[in-house]
């Protein structure tokens, strides 16, 4: 048996024993098993918030959507991390950063600051530059960007069509582009969404 906590690469959020204890299914004894139940969630969460237009630059709402993501999984589902991570922003600052990221939103969108692609990809970033919640930020990000995307009457992005979950090349590509974009380069992320 393997540790279904165990991390697959570097870029995945090491989770603390308290979030640990945190998981729901009591069948889940590897990774495989915690990927398969966690995307069935997304699953059911996806086919949820795609039913009808939902106003995706609203902190309620973000929340709502990662409960809705992995609430059959995770019993801290929704609920913002309390903890320190590799990535993200101070858990204090969390709710002023995701205000920050909502009001930044609204204005690139009134003002045309960007073209839709480009608003869409730089909500992305800092939502999981953000990380607001113990794990599942990345899948997270993407539903509520493709989401935004759909309000601005635009199509989803593809996401390099490669499971990102999963290690490998693509979601390399993937995390290589939210560093680059982490140092103001959005180019990387601008090519790798529409890939």
């Amino acid at each position: 048996m393997t540790d279904p906590f165990d991390q697959e690469d570097n870029a995945a959020t090491p989770l603390e024993d308290e979030e640990r204890d945190g998981l729901i299914p009591s069948y889940v004894t590897t990774r495989g098993e915690l990927n398969e139940a966690e995307q069935a969630n997304i699953i059911e969460a996806a086919d949820w918030a795609l039913s009808r237009k939902r106003n995706v630059l609203d902190g309620q709402f973000l929340d709502r959507l990662h409960h809705r993501m992995f609430r059959h999984v995770w019993k801290w589902a929704g609920r913002h991390r309390r903890t320190g991570k590799n990535v993200g922003v101070d858990a204090y600052k969390i709710p002023t950063e995701l205000k920050r990221l909502i009001d930044d939103s609204q204005y690139w969108i009134t003002h045309e600051s960007y073209l839709p692609d480009e608003i869409a990809a730089r909500f992305h970033h800092r939502l999981v530059w953000i990380h607001a919640y113990p794990n599942g930020n990345g899948r997270h990000a993407r539903l509520a960007t493709d989401l935004l995307l759909k309000s601005l009457g635009r199509h989803p992005f593809s996401w390099g069509r490669i499971n990102l979950v999963d290690a490998g090349e693509t979601r390399q590509r993937y995390v290589e582009a939210l560093r680059a974009a982490d140092r103001h380069d959005f180019g990387p992320l601008n090519a790798f969404v529409r890939s």
